[in-house]
């Protein structure tokens, strides 16, 4: 008889950042910086400062962006990260943020 084990399956995390930059010239430094420590900690990019349109309750943000990692675990590691103190100071010192992490299902 054979015996198939199942392991359940990691469920993917993202984090949906709603950004309000005040200091354009400031932030470009995060722009430029931030991508590197993503990729390091095995996240990506799946939405970042593209055209956004309200659906419904008056939500406006100037700016989204959404990161997809392994698991909530990895997105917390890369947020805390040593690498990511520098950028992360940038961005919160040159705009407004609202951040989370969502898990996917």
């Amino acid at each position: 008889m054979q015996v198939i084990l199942w392991r359940e399956a990691e469920m993917a995390a993202y984090v949906i950042a709603e950004i309000e930059v005040m200091d354009p010239a400031g932030y470009e430094e995060y722009r430029r910086t931030v991508p590197a420590t993503i990729e390091q900690y095995g996240g990506k990019y799946l939405a970042r400062g593209g055209a956004i349109a309200s659906l419904e309750g008056g939500w406006k943000p100037s700016r989204i962006a959404v990161l997809e990692f392994e698991d909530a675990e990895r997105a917390k590691a890369w947020w805390s990260s040593q690498e990511y103190r520098e950028p992360k100071s940038i961005r919160q010192r040159t705009a407004n943020t609202r951040l989370i992490i969502v898990e996917g299902v």
